[in-house]
């Protein structure tokens, strides 16, 4: 038991790290997506404020998602197995 402990604790960082590298990676594709529509579409108003706006509302939903899979799905993969194989 403290060796699945253990083993949970450090995937938990290192999944950490995984996590925060691609949500700074998803949020620069998503700011990059949203420069280049306004650039090609918009071209009218505050290109700062729409990208600022888009973020917004795009944020919580690529949180949500990176937290289920890149956090508790492989978290609790792990418990399942080693509940498994005792």
């Amino acid at each position: 038991m403290p060796a699945l402990l253990r083993l949970l604790l450090l995937a938990s960082l290192v999944l950490g790290v995984v996590y925060l590298c691609l949500s700074l990676w998803a949020r620069d594709r998503c700011r990059a997506r949203l420069e280049r529509q306004w650039d090609e579409e918009i071209r009218e108003g505050d290109r700062a404020a729409f990208v600022r706006e888009g973020l917004a509302i795009r944020q919580g939903d690529i949180r949500r998602r990176l937290i289920w899979g890149v956090l508790v799905i492989p978290l609790a993969l792990i418990a399942a197995a080693a509940g498994l194989a005792q």
